[in-house]
């Protein structure tokens, strides 16, 4: 290399030494960060929000997680259960999901997983588990077990 090259790879150097961080993406928010929300979060057409508590721990047994925490009075109840990928090794599916009243006649319920520490972005595993969250809802409202 010339010299002038090497001198161009330090002012390069010595500038990004200088510049601020991007900021972290967990901070960042914007457009993505609330499509993922709305990808978490599903209201309900009850306003038994201790229904909801007891289906949401219902619904994270069937789907194979162990509850691991539940927390009546913050509305939050956490699970986690252990998969293995595709000649991988066994990894940690974590799910933490807390349920508030919207109001009298609503209630609301937003999950959010972390697949081997990574958060979970993909819209169709919150829907499975609103899925199966409003099948065993309207199982217990109708009396069906």
């Amino acid at each position: 290399m010339t010299r002038r090259a090497l001198a161009a790879l330090a002012a390069l150097g010595v500038l990004g030494a200088c510049s601020s961080p991007a900021p972290a993406p967990a901070l960042s928010g914007g457009e993505s960060m609330l499509k993922l929300r709305s990808a978490q979060t599903r209201a309900f057409e009850t306003g038994d929000r201790t229904r909801v508590m007891r289906g949401v721990v219902a619904t994270l047994q069937d789907l194979g997680f162990m509850v691991t925490g539940a927390d009546a009075a913050l509305g939050a109840v956490s699970g986690r259960k252990f998969t293995t990928g595709r000649n991988g090794p066994i990894q940690e599916l974590r799910l933490t999901v807390t349920v508030r009243a919207r109001d009298e006649h609503r209630t609301l319920v937003r999950a959010n997983a972390e697949f081997a520490n990574q958060p979970v972005e993909d819209p169709a595993a919150y829907q499975n588990f609103f899925n199966a969250l409003g099948r065993t809802l309207f199982l217990t409202a109708n009396q069906a077990d």
